[in-house]
C-alpha cells in the first residue's frame, strides 16, 4: 500500500499560550485535491502552515510521503504557494526571473540553469497563461498576474504536491480561470493537491474532498457540502461549505 502524502496525527498549535489548532488528524493520499475550508480565524492557514514546518506542533505529528517531518529533507518535491504577498516586493525582477527561482531547490544553488530548467520554467508560464509577460516586471502585473506568478514558480520546480494557501482569494476571473486551468493539468499528471480556501468558485470542479475547521478542529472531513441557511441565498458570493453547529454570523463576508 502506498504511504500517505501527508499525514497529520492529533496534531495541536498555539500561540501565546492560545490553542489554535486542537487535535486535529488529516490524511492526504496521492493524486487527491483536498480543499482546506472555514471561516476567518479558524486554524486554516496555520494547519498548512503546520504541515510544512513553518509553525511548529505543540503535539502529535506530520509525515511527509512517508517520512516524519523533521526528518524530510526532499523539499523540491513540494511546491508552496503563501497567500499573497506582492510577488513584485520592490524587487526589479522579471515574470521569468520570479518563476525560474522555482527551480532553485531542485537544481541547487550553485549549478546554472540548464535546457531542462528552462524548459520547466516556458511550461509553467504556459500553464498560468503568462508566456507573453515573461520579461516584464513583476510590479507592473496586476494582483491577480502577480498571483499566478507565484503559482507558476511553485509549479516550475515539478512538485509533486502543491500546498496552496488561498490561492485565489481577491484575484479576478480571469486569474481564477487561468489558475484552475493550471490546477487541472497538475493533477492529471498525477500530482496531489493541498489548498486553503474561503471560496471555491471556479476551483470546485476539481476537489475531490473537503475538510472543514472550525474552532481550531475538524467538524467535516467529505464531499463539498452545499452552502446552507443566508449562504445559500440568491445574491451570496461564497460557495464554502459550513458546519452543522456552526454559530451564525461565524463566516466573514
Amino acid at each position: 500500500m502506498t504511504e500517505p502524502v501527508i499525514q497529520v496525527e492529533h496534531g495541536a498549535v498555539g500561540y501565546d499560550g492560545r490553542p489554535v489548532l486542537r487535535d486535529v488528524s488529516l490524511t492526504v493520499t496521492a493524486g487527491e485535491v483536498v480543499a482546506v475550508l472555514g471561516a476567518n480565524g479558524s486554524g486554516k492557514s496555520t494547519l498548512i502552515r503546520a504541515v510544512l514546518g513553518l509553525v511548529p506542533l505543540t503535539a502529535g505529528s506530520v509525515t511527509l510521503f512517508g517520512r516524519p517531518q523533521r526528518r524530510f529533507r526532499q523539499w523540491e518535491r513540494i511546491g508552496y504557494v503563501p497567500q499573497r504577498l506582492g510577488a513584485g516586493g520592490g524587487v526589479p525582477a522579471t515574470v521569468r526571473e520570479v518563476v525560474a527561482s522555482g527551480r532553485l531547490a531542485r537544481r541547487g544553488i550553485l549549478r546554472p540553469p540548464g535546457a531542462a530548467d528552462r524548459a520547466a520554467v516556458d511550461t509553467a508560464l504556459r500553464a498560468v497563461g503568462l508566456a507573453d509577460r515573461a520579461g516584464d516586471p513583476v510590479a507592473t502585473l496586476s494582483g491577480g498576474q502577480q498571483q499566478r506568478t507565484l503559482i507558476a514558480r511553485a509549479l516550475a520546480g515539478q512538485p509533486e504536491l502543491l500546498v496552496l494557501d488561498e490561492p485565489t482569494a481577491g484575484v479576478d476571473a480571469t486569474s481564477q480561470d487561468a489558475f484552475a486551468g493550471a490546477l487541472r493539468d497538475f493533477v492529471a499528471g498525477g500530482g496531489t493537491v493541498l489548498l486553503v480556501a474561503h471560496e471555491l468558485g471556479p476551483l470546485r470542479p476539481l476537489i475531490s474532498r473537503a475538510v472543514v475547521v472550525h474552532a481550531g478542529g475538524i467538524c467535516h472531513d467529505g464531499p463539498v457540502p452545499d452552502p446552507a441557511g443566508h449562504h445559500a441565498e440568491p445574491g451570496h458570493d461564497h460557495v464554502h461549505p459550513h458546519c452543522p453547529d456552526e454559530p451564525v454570523g461565524l463566516w466573514s463576508n
